[in-house]
């Protein structure tokens, strides 16, 4: 028998951040959206150079600012207090959008509500709520190279957020790469979703039992083991 959400013990979503920062390539600039994804970030080994973007305005984001040492003028999309690496630099918004929609972003690193089958994604507003935060997020989704989505895998309800087809409003449609979640790394491809990592202690069958889609397994499925030294 199946075991429910709240049974499984998987990634803590720092290690999630971790895992996906392995993925980043050396000298990337990347976009990293509100929530979840700004813990990417801390999960960035030292010494690997990536310059992180954001939609306000920042090129070359360090971690997160210290409490006691917030500057209020330095946040970042979220209005989350954050560092500035040596070498960063400030820019009008349209500047901003004109390096995302011009396709200069290497990745886009987004959470999400839902995600479709066939790369789906719907980010912005919760059926039944009057107000949704587009933000920047349908302008990365499209232009840049790559999109990667971190999420948990299911809701707090234990629904899934990884279903055959969103019934949410879309952010962009056939734009998501792959997706991070705290049970699994699972690819989107023209055959379907395909599971590539387990975390540790989580069976293929526990994952499908979570996800409203078809998965398909790899040729080579490993479980991975990491670890968060952020604060």
């Amino acid at each position: 028998m199946s075991k429910s959400y709240k049974e499984l013990q998987g990634w803590k979503m720092p290690e999630v951040a971790v895992r996906l920062s392995e993925d980043i390539e050396e000298g990337w600039f990347v976009n990293l959206g509100i929530g979840i994804p700004t813990i990417v970030a801390d999960g960035i080994p030292e010494g690997k150079e990536v310059i992180l973007h954001s939609e306000n305005g920042i090129l070359g984001i360090g971690e997160k600012a210290e409490e006691g040492g917030e500057d209020p003028d330095l946040v970042n999309a979220g209005k989350e207090p954050i560092t500035l690496l040596p070498g960063g630099g400030f820019f009008s918004q349209a500047e901003s959008f004109a390096m995302i929609r011009g396709g200069h972003l290497d990745a886009a690193v987004l959470g999400a509500y839902q995600v479709s089958m066939n790369g789906d994604v719907a980010s912005w507003k919760l059926p039944g709520a009057s107000l949704g935060r587009v933000g920047g997020a349908m302008d990365l989704v499209v232009g840049s190279k790559r999109v990667f989505i971190i999420m948990k895998h299911c809701t707090r309800e234990g629904e899934a957020k990884i279903v055959e087809e969103c019934s949410f409003p879309l952010t962009g449609a056939n734009c998501v790469d792959r997706i991070y979640t705290d049970l699994a790394v699972i690819d989107v491809t023209n055959k379907g979703l395909v599971v590539r990592e387990l975390a540790p202690g989580i069976e293929f069958e526990d994952v499908q039992a979570l996800t409203a889609a078809p998965l398909q397994k790899s040729d080579i499925i490993s479980t991975r083991h990491t670890e968060y030294s952020g604060g």
